[in-house]
């Protein structure tokens, strides 16, 4: 973001230009008289009053991205300074502050029952599927809940805050955090079911098959491709660090990162999606969004929402397509068997009137990502032949 030290009728004129609009449409815009204006055509040099300046800074900040930049450009070339483009400024590795959504899912079958029961009910989301939420209980995340699906699935979610140096150091906190993650919400399972449960529970703690990262990019200093190319590392990280060995990953160096930004680097299997002025990334193994204030653009709601109905299909799809690997008849409870991931496929593939074309850009980058309708119609196909 542009910060203007101090805001003077000159560069008031400066942002009226970025913005080619009149002297009526400008003073309009910013809630000021015509006549204020004029004035600072008279007089370029004075100083305006603090409450002047914040509403030329709020004008400023509602500006799109090219606006921005040309204001910056011609802002410098105005004071003599150097120029610097906003592809080399923003083409680089620099500290972010990010909110980062992870996703656990548990397969427990029948055993969802007493969970489902204590939980509370919660509007269905994109799939229809009936869910109840629980609280996660984790110790150091801003947030945490577990989602029970009356299918079958357990779904921990953890949302957590950070401050990063580099997309390389959050990469490796991405990955060291799994880890630890998964042995948690095994471990936070199990008790559930301990608690809930009459007869109590016997065997080993649960453990969940997968973990998928969204992450919202909130502040940070990138524009144009350096932007791009942030969002693409959020979204497909494994570029930056080493995984040979999962209980130790380190970086694949400095360097690595920097050479992303400098090339302009982009995953061939990403798909980006926009939302207005907001910009995301949809990858096989996360998603990167960052929203634009003042826009009207998707909310992280609505992809948090679309994320936990394709994740909780995605772990029945994969435990009905283990037993079929095992060489075992997937069965699955009547109301829960073909028919059911049927009406979840069309709910999820199928645009509805009231949806915009931002929401159903951003649904079928997801799901083509994910390969979940693929999985869907595999499992599908397996319960009919087992449940005709």
């Amino acid at each position: 973001m542009i910060a203007v030290d101090r805001w003077t009728g000159e560069e008031a004129l400066l942002l009226r230009s970025v913005r080619r609009q009149s002297v009526r449409q400008f003073a309009d815009e910013l809630g000021i008289s015509p006549r204020t204006v004029s004035h600072w055509q008279e007089n370029k040099g004075r100083v305006c009053r603090p409450a002047m300046a914040q509403i030329l800074d709020a004008a400023l900040a509602q500006c799109t991205p090219d606006e921005q930049e040309a204001f910056r450009l011609r802002l410098a070339a105005l004071r003599g300074e150097p120029v610097e483009t906003a592809a080399a400024a923003g083409a680089r590795p620099a500290p972010c502050t990010v909110v980062s959504h992870k996703f656990l899912p548990v397969y427990l079958g029948e055993r969802i029952a007493p969970l489902y029961a204590a939980a509370t009910p919660q509007p269905p989301g994109p799939a229809g599927l009936d869910q109840r939420v629980l609280s996660g209980e984790h110790r150091t995340a801003r947030a945490s809940t577990v989602h029970v699906y009356a299918c079958g699935i357990a779904m921990m979610h953890l949302e957590e805050h950070l401050r990063v140096g580099s997309l390389t150091e959050l990469a490796v906190w991405r990955y060291r955090s799994y880890l630890a993650d998964r042995a948690w919400t095994g471990q936070r399972m199990t008790r559930l079911l301990e608690e809930h449960c009459a007869d109590g529970l016997t065997e080993a703690s649960l453990d969940p098959e997968y973990v998928l990262s969204v992450y919202e990019l909130r502040e940070h200093a990138w524009s144009g491709a350096g932007l791009d190319t942030a969002l693409q590392l959020l979204a497909t990280p494994s570029v930056l660090v080493n995984r040979q060995d999962p209980a130790n990953i380190v970086t694949l160096g400095a360097g690595v990162e920097d050479a992303k930004f400098r090339d302009g680097w982009s995953h061939p299997e990403a798909l980006a999606f926009d939302g207005g002025a907001s910009r995301g990334v949809a990858g096989w193994s996360g998603i990167s969004y960052h929203p634009q204030l003042n826009e009207r653009a998707l909310t992280m709601s609505q992809i948090v929402a679309l994320e936990l109905d394709v994740q909780a299909l995605w772990a029945l799809s994969s435990h009905i397509l283990h037993m079929v690997e095992d060489g075992r008849d997937p069965v699955m409870p009547t109301e829960y068997s073909w028919r059911f991931l049927r009406g979840a496929y069309v709910r999820l593939t199928t645009a509805r009137p009231t949806e915009t074309a931002q929401h159903r850009v951003m649904r079928e980058a997801i799901l083509a990502t994910s390969e979940l309708p693929d999985r869907l119609r595999a499992a599908q196909d397996a319960l009919r032949d087992s449940n005709p």
